[in-house]
């Protein structure tokens, strides 16, 4: 049977977590290995970060074991061990489903690696399964290719996401907009799925979603925007504006609307960085936002302002988004949330 006929559904990020979960990242598979000590030290801050509001459990390959115990070890930090090639368990990590009795489970869909650019996945793909077996939780495999941060739910039937990832012919060539559309109302309980177009410009994952927008609550959604008509994300973020105008949820409401504007542009060896402040997380009473600095200082606190002003009861807390960017993604990517069953 399928999640939704059990009456499992993906809960919203904003919901009370019980862990959140994070890989270490592996030198032999960084773009810019030569970085690997910086970004070591950007997960280090992300994940005492998080261990300030919840507990956090790092995967790591067996044999780093002892030396990120060295650098990350204290309260509300434990270690898996398990191995793995890439760090973004955002994508290939589980997607955590709770039923009405409140009984967790875990999606595992399929993973190639964002499209076949980066090999080998093989121990990528078998990451959210033994994640899944450590916890001793339910598992349904789901007979699709999908990255966790191409989805965002707002726990009440909506899921938002983009046709450049999910109906990209690199990750399911062989269905069709439809057969995709229906697979991932199974597995994640959604009834309705507003489409965004694209997303920013210099995503290599082909448009995920959490750089793009997300819920901020039911009926209400976060976008980031772009001022400057000269810029490739200008027509991008306003098209994706005009369909979340346009749009309704499953319980048919017109959506709340609040942007953000993005940082100034940064390039780093001719390629644009995706900077983007939608790329926060949620933790129990907070909010990891990362901030970019220098020519983005201005946008940094413009930023925060709005988060503060969305989420008042949250405690804003930034960390350094250039330290683990150059790699690909930020603290939204890196992460996965396992939401607290009952």
């Amino acid at each position: 049977m399928y999640p939704n006929e059990l009456n499992y559904t993906m809960p919203p990020e904003w919901g009370k977590h019980e862990r959140t979960f994070i890989s270490w990242p592996v030198k032999a598979s960084m773009c810019f290995p030569e970085d690997h000590e910086s970004v070591c030290q950007g997960y280090t801050d992300i994940i005492k970060a998080i261990a300030e509001f919840e507990p956090i459990t790092v995967v790591v390959n067996p044999d780093e074991l002892e030396a990120v115990e060295r650098l990350v070890g204290g309260p509300n930090v434990t270690l898996l061990p398990i191995e793995h090639s890439d760090a973004w368990l955002r994508d290939n990590g589980p997607t955590f489903v709770v039923d009405n009795e409140g009984t967790l489970a875990g999606v595992n869909w399929k993973f190639n690696a964002w499209g076949g650019k980066y090999s080998p996945w093989d121990l990528d793909d078998k990451v959210a399964p033994q994640i899944l077996e450590s916890l001793g939780l339910a598992r349904f495999d789901a007979p699709l290719v999908m990255e966790g941060g191409s989805i965002h739910t707002d726990g009440e039937g909506t899921l938002l996401t983009t046709e450049e990832c999910l109906l990209n012919p690199n990750r399911n060539p062989d269905l069709e907009r439809g057969e995709i559309e229906d697979r991932v109302r199974k597995y994640t309980g959604t009834e309705h799925i507003i489409w965004l177009k694209q997303g920013l410009s210099g995503d290599e994952t082909d448009g995920h979603v959490d750089n793009l927008a997300c819920f901020a609550a039911p009926g209400k959604v976060i976008i980031q925007v772009c001022d400057d008509p000269q810029d490739e994300n200008y027509g991008i973020t306003l098209e994706n504006l005009q369909i979340l105008e346009n749009a309704v949820d499953a319980k048919g409401r017109k959506l709340e609307i609040i942007t953000i504007a993005q940082p100034p542009r940064v390039n780093h060896e001719d390629s644009r960085l995706t900077l983007s402040y939608l790329n926060f997380y949620f933790v129990n009473g907070g909010i990891i936002l990362p901030v970019f600095g220098g020519t983005a200082a201005e946008t940094d606190k413009l930023a925060e302002q709005v988060l503060a002003d969305v989420f008042p009861d949250r405690r804003i807390r930034t960390v350094n988004g250039m330290a683990v960017i150059r790699e690909g993604g930020n603290v939204h990517c890196t992460t996965q949330q396992m939401p607290a069953g009952k």
